[in-house]
């Protein structure tokens, strides 16, 4: 019946329609105002137009039942603009590497809300908690275009050999993809979006690697690579170890397309205030994080 109201503007004309008093009309749409505690309609010149809340809830309707259940959590936030939840998919190397800053910036300026930090065993199991409500935000390795999902990137990660700072590669500016074909590498999660987007770049320039070793996250195949029992292409992820100090080392290899990452959501125009303040905190902080922290061959990139 609120559907109905937002579209025809009209108590009344509902009314008629639906063989009712408009009285009657009007207490349906006291009582979910009651119900979320914020105006849904108001009142102009001629009939009625939804607010800026009414207009959540109206557009929410046409999604079913989870639509409505995240509108009216959406709704609730509305009313003080900073307590709630902000819930998050990512892991721990994310956090580290991505948010940390960030989230001791949003702590700060939002005491009052609740970050809450899930791990998603897989992509697909993401974005269906994104689309059912479970999920406000998630940070994952951008790919194709998923139905009912929206994707913004936040940064592009190049490429690097990361090896011993005695291994004979270690001197080297740069690398070309090319030379690693006869190098065992140590393997990203065989089933990951960013091991399955290395492949996809390898293939577009015609390299196949090798593996001999597979790990579950970035920050192992870093220490693998650091205690020298292994070799890994990695993604330059914010704070790596400043080139030339310590046992590691990092070779840019720029011939492979870099890594976009960045933040998947439901509907971005549908988010919580404290939920899009912490995605926008994280963009924030990126964007001022000093690029020391890279390779300079790899600046441009992470600026893009």
């Amino acid at each position: 019946m609120f559907v109905a109201v937002c579209r025809a503007g009209s108590l009344s004309s509902v009314a008629r329609n639906l063989g009712c008093t408009q009285s009657a009309v009007s207490q349906h749409v006291k009582r979910l105002e009651r119900e979320t505690g914020v105006a849904l309609l108001e009142r102009q010149p001629r009939g009625v137009a939804p607010t800026q809340a009414g207009r959540v809830l109206e557009a929410a309707a046409a999604e079913g039942i989870s639509g409505l259940d995240h509108a009216v959590r959406h709704l609730r936030d509305l009313i003080d603009g900073h307590s709630g939840h902000v819930r998050v998919a990512t892991g721990a190397t994310t956090v580290r590497h991505f948010m940390a800053d960030a989230v001791v910036t949003f702590r700060s300026r939002h005491p009052k809300v609740n970050l809450d930090f899930r791990t998603v065993s897989s992509g697909r199991g993401t974005f269906d908690a994104l689309a059912d409500g479970t999920l406000d935000l998630a940070w994952i390795t951008l790919g194709a275009p998923v139905r009912g999902i929206e994707q913004r990137m936040v940064v592009e990660l190049p490429w690097v050999l990361a090896v011993r700072a005695d291994d004979p590669l270690a001197g080297r500016p740069v690398l070309d993809a090319a030379e690693l074909g006869d190098v065992r590498l140590v393997r990203l999660p065989p089933n990951s979006a960013s091991a399955a987007h290395l492949d996809t770049a390898c293939a577009e320039l015609g390299v196949r690697f090798s593996y001999d070793t597979s790990v579950a996250d970035w920050d192992t195949a870093l220490m693998l690579a650091e205690l020298g029992v292994g070799r890994a292409v990695v993604p330059a992820v914010p704070g790596l170890p400043v080139p030339g100090e310590g046992e590691l080392r990092l070779v840019p290899l720029p011939g492979l397309r870099s890594l976009p990452v960045g933040w998947a959501v439901r509907r971005w125009e549908a988010l919580s205030p404290p939920a899009r303040a912490f995605a926008d905190t994280v963009v924030e902080c990126r964007a001022a994080a000093s690029p020391s922290a890279f390779l300079p061959s790899q600046q441009e990139g992470l600026r893009d």
